[in-house]
């Protein structure tokens, strides 16, 4: 075969490559989803969730107070009211509660949201409105939102609470819950720390342990050494220094000694000791 049939049949080839890749690409079956860049969130543990472009981190463990509440036994408008009954909410992002703290054997034991119905006329009752375990991750990226759905995993309740972290400048929290529909607790959340890379709260690492341990050791060691001071007598007068071995001691014990050999001690102080 000749240099121009051979030519001839390679772009032959190629056109037929090129009219197949357009037209997989125009396919029905292809959408246009999958062609854009892909936008959403990956659930990392019940409190952390990383952007699919790896371009942020949201961390909700920021957002709760030192016993890790972000509402505590707050309370909360709703639409139809029991009657002569207070409703009451309290809300951990992160870390599992129990109400009360003191009886903790009602339906809210290791829950993420209780809500609690003081009556007036009656004892109060604890209503498990959602769980940690198995709550599920929604961020939508035109609206800087992150929805986490928080399940009661109870046979005999399917109550539930879903909270919109919204990534705002400004700080509110509000509330959406109506007794006579039965709805989900709904609860809006406005801070900056809901921006993903915001607020994200530093875990003490290996690294950090090490370098705490180190300093605590350098400063045992010349505490210590200085503690071990003795007076002499020179021409000039008193003077006080540290024993010498003292401050050998630590390395000698790590060198290897030959057997039956003696450590030499190198004195030097020749004045007269007080």
């Amino acid at each position: 075969m000749g240099r121009p049939a051979a030519l001839l049949v390679l772009c032959v080839c190629w056109g037929q490559c090129v009219l197949l890749s357009v037209s997989q690409l125009l396919s029905p079956s292809v959408s246009l989803a999958s062609v854009r860049r892909r936008t959403g969130c990956i659930k990392v543990n019940q409190c952390k969730c990383i952007l699919w472009d790896g371009s942020g981190l949201i961390d909700l463990q920021s957002l709760g107070d030192a016993q890790g509440f972000l509402e505590r036994t707050r309370h909360v408008p709703h639409e139809d009211p029991p009657q002569d009954t207070e409703v009451l909410l309290s809300f951990s992002p992160c870390l599992p509660f129990s109400e009360p703290e003191e009886f903790p054997v009602t339906d809210c034991t290791d829950v993420a949201a209780c809500l609690i119905l003081r009556s007036k006329t009656h004892t109060n009752r604890y209503v498990n409105y959602g769980r940690h375990e198995g709550n599920k991750f929604h961020y939508n990226e035109s609206t800087k939102t992150l929805s986490v759905f928080y399940l009661a995993s109870s046979s005999h309740s399917e109550a539930q609470t879903v909270v919109h972290y919204h990534c705002s400048t400004n700080r509110s929290i509000s509330y959406s819950l109506s007794f006579s529909l039965a709805p989900p607790l709904q609860i809006r959340v406005e801070s900056p720390c809901c921006c993903p890379n915001a607020c994200t709260l530093l875990d003490v690492g290996p690294g950090t342990i090490f370098l705490i341990i180190l300093c605590l050791s350098i400063t045992a060691y010349f505490f210590l050494g200085s503690c071990a001071l003795r007076p002499f007598r020179s021409s000039s007068g008193v003077q006080i220094v540290p024993e010498d071995s003292v401050w050998c001691m630590p390395c000698y014990q790590l060198t290897d000694r030959p057997s039956g050999t003696k450590r030499r001690r190198h004195c030097s102080l020749r004045e007269e000791t007080l």
